[in-house]
């Protein structure tokens, strides 16, 4: 009887970081030959919309008078 692998297939090596920095620079080229800009963001700033709703805690036991 033949035995049965004890471990998984090998899976592929993922292609070189270098090629996808040169795609990378070669769609930047593009995109600014295009006549587009590159717009600098600072640091720690969002270009996605808050999803969280503000909401006011009061702290404290006091009672409404009236």
């Amino acid at each position: 009887m033949a035995r049965k692998p004890t471990r998984a297939a090998a899976k592929k090596k993922q292609p070189a970081a270098v090629e996808t920095s040169e795609s990378i620079e070669e769609q930047t080229r593009l995109f600014l030959k295009s006549g587009n800009k590159i717009d600098f963001i600072q640091s720690g700033v969002s270009g996605q919309p808050t999803m969280a709703v503000n909401k006011q805690i009061k702290v404290g036991n006091k009672q409404k008078a009236g």
